[in-house]
């Protein structure tokens, strides 16, 4: 018998399953559970864009692409990054489309991440961060995002945890997930001075740029002096309802984006085509779809808050993404205990803000990209697990 633990690389056979995962797959062995877990749309991808990808297949495109995508793709990305943020990326060299957000992040890491070199992650944050810091060599270092402060990363933390760690890099999420905080552009403005004064590379993922509510949302690429030192990442899952299609992309300076460029290359080599062209339909013609959806998002919001506020649990208002992230600690249970005991109890799956970092515990995430009539049976059902004492 082959020893495989011996045989496996220990950083990768020893990495923990994803805890959102650990839910998921609970609440798939039980009847009548209502999810609140998952991190996707509810709507159906517009069908004017899948019928673009179903018109690919008849065309016969099923050969692969440039390894950066489609041109006319980059193209889009380019026309929709300048005209929504002001930002000039060229289309040749400084634009990748990528296999989803995750593979843009990932590959990312991998190219600017040295043997040892830390890796500021603002937490709570998107599960994957730190496994792939992990993966790429480095070492992460959490920078606590604070409850009281909406969640938003504060210069001040981030100017001592830069100066303590030596970090060269960092990733964050703007839209947060799993809080749904937005850093407006006066602390974005802030917080570029403490990367600059650390020179600092970043790793700004925008998946939900487009799903906000009100205010000024800005890129942080937007910044003076960050442009040359940000790598963007977004891409098509979220504001157009393509999780599937696995779509993504980075924009950022042609050094970094073309040295990602060959790790694509091997590892990836391209796109889906089928799913690249839908995404042309999508950043050409699929933006009244996207409002329509965030109108619906934003009356889910106001229900979702309001009712958890209104059975005890403090929540902040969510300024982006779909995630509620309310405080539970009233109950005595920690994250973990309160999910696994709603979801047995009251078949309502959540998830513990612990998986999402030391910060998350004594919360959990509700995403409310479901349909209002299951939210309301949510809320029902979460109300009644309270009155019997959580």
């Amino acid at each position: 018998m082959t020893d495989w633990p011996s045989r496996l690389l220990p950083l990768a056979r020893d990495l923990p399953p994803s805890g959102i995962r650990r839910f998921f797959d609970l609440a798939a062995t039980m009847e009548d559970v209502i999810s609140l877990g998952v991190g996707e749309p509810d709507f159906v991808t517009p069908w004017h864009i899948r019928e673009a990808g179903l018109y690919a297949l008849e065309r016969g495109m099923t050969a692969y692409t440039a390894n950066a995508g489609l041109p006319v793709l980059r193209q889009g990305i380019a026309r929709y990054l300048e005209g929504r943020f002001n930002l000039r990326y060229q289309v040749k060299g400084e634009l990748l489309v990528s296999v989803g957000g995750s593979e843009a992040i990932d590959l990312a890491l991998r190219v600017l991440t040295r043997p040892g070199d830390r890796v500021l992650i603002p937490e709570p944050s998107y599960v994957a961060y730190t496994p792939l810091v992990r993966l790429a060599g480095g070492e992460p270092v959490h920078v606590p995002l604070r409850a009281d402060a909406g969640f938003r990363l504060a210069p001040s933390d981030l100017e001592r945890a830069a100066g303590a760690s030596g970090a060269r890099l960092m990733i964050w999420c703007n839209p947060n997930n799993p809080t749904g905080a937005v850093v407006d552009r006066q602390q974005l403005t802030a917080l570029a001075e403490v990367v600059l004064r650390h020179d600092l590379v970043v790793i700004s993922d925008e998946i939900y740029a487009e799903i906000v509510y009100g205010g000024d949302y800005c890129s942080l690429a937007q910044m003076s002096g960050m442009r040359e030192r940000t790598v963007l990442v977004g891409g098509f899952s979220k504001a157009f309802a393509m999780t599937g299609w696995r779509l993504g992309y980075a924009a950022g300076p042609e050094a970094v984006i073309r040295t990602m460029l060959k790790v694509h290359q091997y590892a990836m080599l391209c796109a889906p085509v089928m799913a690249q062209v839908a995404a042309v339909e999508a950043i050409e013609r699929g933006w009244q779809d996207v409002a329509e959806m965030v109108e619906e998002y934003g009356r889910r919001r106001r229900f979702i808050v309001h009712a958890l506020r209104d059975m005890g649990l403090d929540c902040s208002d969510p300024g982006g993404a779909f995630y509620a992230f309310p405080d539970i600690r009233t109950t005595g249970l920690t994250s973990a205990q309160f999910a696994e005991d709603l979801l047995v109890r009251a078949k309502v799956a959540v998830v513990p803000g612990s998986v999402f970092g030391p910060s998350g515990e004594g919360f959990v995430r509700c995403s409310y990209a479901a349909a209002i009539n299951q939210l309301e049976r949510a809320m029902t059902r979460l109300r009644d697990f309270l009155k019997a004492g959580g």
